[in-house]
């Protein structure tokens, strides 16, 4: 097995590894500390739990040409961007002035058993006065904040692992 394969196996596992940390650490925030998730909250923690699974399948898959290992670089870059749109969008409602800030919704357990699947998502896109809280802050970030640095690190991490071409068979 080449360095790059191995190098790229471990990037893989450790982001596995970071998308479960953040995982418990949402379940802790929720369950330990009382904090509600909102439903933007939700569809990051989809985006942070489709990201870890993309990770540990191309750990376990360990696909040794370039061509595996390029899909799994796209999968990973397109997981994190899910997760960098749906925090981004988290972000820009708690940083909006008071007066701008949307009522608050339906819960998205309602949203989802009333609407429309494409109706419930463009609803909570459109965020609420919940979404726009700050419960949580770590640095003088929100939760949402760091759950987009996490995922763009991650992503971009995870694609620069798994994009690089391997050895090539000609090369002793």
């Amino acid at each position: 097995m080449g360095m790059l394969q191995a190098q790229r196996r471990t990037l893989n596992w450790i982001g596995f590894g970071a998308c479960a940390a953040l995982m418990a650490y949402a379940l802790y925030a929720e369950f330990g500390l009382g904090l509600e998730p909102c439903p933007l909250c939700v569809f990051q923690r989809i985006a942070v739990m489709a990201l870890g699974i993309v990770f540990l399948i191309a750990a376990l898959h360990h696909p040794r040409g370039t061509l595996g290992a390029r899909l799994y670089a796209g999968l990973i870059g397109l997981a994190a961007a899910g997760g960098v749109a749906v925090a981004g969008q988290h972000v820009r409602l708690q940083n909006l002035p008071a007066d701008e800030v949307p009522a608050c919704g339906p819960g998205l357990d309602f949203m989802l058993d009333v609407f429309p699947l494409h109706e419930a998502i463009r609803m909570v896109f459109s965020g609420s006065g919940e979404c726009a809280e700050v419960d949580w802050a770590f640095l003088g970030l929100s939760m949402p904040a760091w759950v987009l640095v996490a995922c763009l690190g991650l992503g971009l991490m995870g694609v620069a692992a798994n994009w690089r071409p391997g050895r090539s068979q000609t090369a002793k």
